[in-house]
Order: structure tokens, then C-alpha cells, then sequence
């Protein structure tokens, strides 16, 4: 039985990763920062609760201990995340703090404490959430942008140095999700001055284009054993058009469109 390690694993796609992976037969260590709210995950006989908080790191160094200590690790999933969206002018030091302690801090923490146990191993694969918006942009997300595409540049430098000891990083970059996320995992910076064209962005969003949970934890189980020397899956039928559509009509044609679709321009 293969074991997978999850972050941010209490909602959304971490737990419809857990689920997936669960059912397929693996064992799953499912890490959140309050597993003691968790009411269906720990009902499964082949998934564990740890408690995580990918920001802290004496936190990351004893659950991945523990993890270790329970029995082989093949996997880890870097799936803890969310979105800072507003006006860079009117975000606080505190929030941009946060943003990048999350979603990129941790999950290179997360991945060190790892590299030294599948060192050993010769064997291993971690795989990252990023975003499409990891390799598009989107207006009034620039700090969360950084912070994917950061994830991006990362993990394909990543593959050079953890090739060479037998083991493999890959990342996986959703469209849209229709989960809560702009409710429950967003974080928002608002200004006055900038409202009118940040009302109209979100009004430009059709969630009938976004993917299910489930259907992105697919391509995550697809991205754990489909065995392939591949660094990128991108995942859902929007996230795979607007990309396509980048690399067709160039850096600036496409940034020019997202302008007039997104604010009128």
C-alpha cells in the first residue's frame, strides 16, 4: 500500500485528493491545522489526521516526523494555498506577509523536511498546487500571482537537483474550482479608487466553466502514477484554453485581451 502526504487537506481539493486517493487504496496522511473539526476524513479506515500549519515551521519538522516514523512515504502533496485579491495599493504588509508564507514559504519547507527521508530512499515524488495563475495572470491578484508563479519557476529548477538522487516534483495548475474559495479561502484588499474595475472583474468570471474538486484530484492521481518524466499537468478545461491561447497569440496579444475581457478596455 503507497502512501500520500497532503497539506491543506480539510476542504476543497486536499480533501477530494484525500478521498480519491483513499479509495484507489492508499494510505493517506491528511494534514490540516485544526484536524480536530475534521468529521468525515477521519471516518476513513485508510486515512490518518495531523495537525499543520505549512507557516510554522516547528510544526512542519514534527508532523513530517511523525509521518515518517508511521511507515513509508511515497508521495507528498503541496496542496496549502489561498488567494490575496485586491489593490496593491491598499494591501497591508501583514496580508502580503501571509500570502507568501503560505503559499510558497511553506511549501518549500514542507519539501526540504522531505528531501533528506526520500534522499535516502532513492525514490519519492512531490507534487504542488499552483494555479493557472501561475502561468497567466489575472488583474487585482498580483501577490498571489507572485506567489504561483514563483511556484512554477521553483519546481522546474527543482527537477534538475532532485533528479539526480531519484526523485521526482511535478505541479499540478487548476482553472477554476467550484468550491467555496472566494468565500472561505480568499483574502481581500479593497480601495475606493479601484473598486469600480475590481466589480467588474469578478462580474467577468462564469463558474459554469470551473471544474469539480474531484475532477482536478483526478489529475493529481494521474500525476502520482502515471510514471511519466513530466513536470506540469495542467488541469480543467478553462485552466488548458486560456494557456493554449497564451502560447498561440503571444505574451502581450493575450495580455492586451485579458484587459478588455476582465476591465472593458
Amino acid at each position: 500500500m503507497k502512501t500520500i502526504f497532503i497539506t491543506g487537506a480539510s476542504t476543497g481539493l486536499g480533501k477530494a485528493t484525500a478521498k480519491l486517493f483513499a479509495a484507489k487504496g492508499w494510505k493517506v496522511i491528511a494534514t490540516m491545522r485544526k484536524p480536530e473539526n475534521e468529521k468525515e476524513l477521519g471516518l476513513i479506515d485508510n486515512i490518518s489526521l495531523l495537525p499543520l500549519d505549512v507557516t510554522n515551521p516547528d510544526q512542519i519538522a514534527d508532523t513530517v516526523k511523525k509521518a515518517i516514523a508511521s511507515g513509508p512515504v511515497d508521495v507528498v502533496f503541496n496542496n496549502a494555498g489561498y488567494g490575496l485579491m485586491g489593490p496593491l495599493e491598499s494591501t497591508t504588509d501583514e496580508q502580503l506577509v501571509r500570502q507568501l508564507d503560505t503559499n510558497i514559504l511553506g511549501v518549500i519547507r514542507v519539501t526540504q523536511a522531505f528531501i533528506p527521508y526520500f534522499r535516502e530512499k532513492k525514490a519519492g515524488l512531490f507534487i504542488s498546487t499552483t494555479s493557472i495563475g501561475g502561468l497567466i495572470t489575472f488583474p487585482f491578484s498580483s501577490v498571489y500571482h507572485a506567489t504561483k508563479w514563483a511556484l512554477e519557476g521553483w519546481s522546474e529548477s527543482m527537477a534538475f537537483e532532485l533528479g539526480k538522487i531519484g526523485v521526482g516534483i511535478k505541479t499540478v495548475s487548476p482553472g477554476g474550482i467550484k468550491t467555496d474559495f472566494l468565500s472561505r479561502s480568499a483574502d481581500m484588499s479593497t480601495h475606493p479608487a479601484y473598486q469600480k474595475w475590481v466589480d467588474q472583474l469578478f462580474s467577468g468570471f462564469n463558474e459554469d466553466h470551473f471544474t469539480s474538486a474531484e475532477g482536478i484530484a483526478d489529475v493529481v492521481y494521474e500525476a502520482a502514477t502515471d510514471g511519466k518524466d513530466k513536470l506540469r499537468y495542467v488541469a480543467g478545461e478553462d485552466a488548458k484554453a486560456l494557456y493554449a491561447q497564451r502560447i498561440q497569440i503571444g505574451d502581450e496579444a493575450f495580455r492586451k485581451q485579458m484587459a478588455e475581457t476582465f476591465l472593458g478596455e
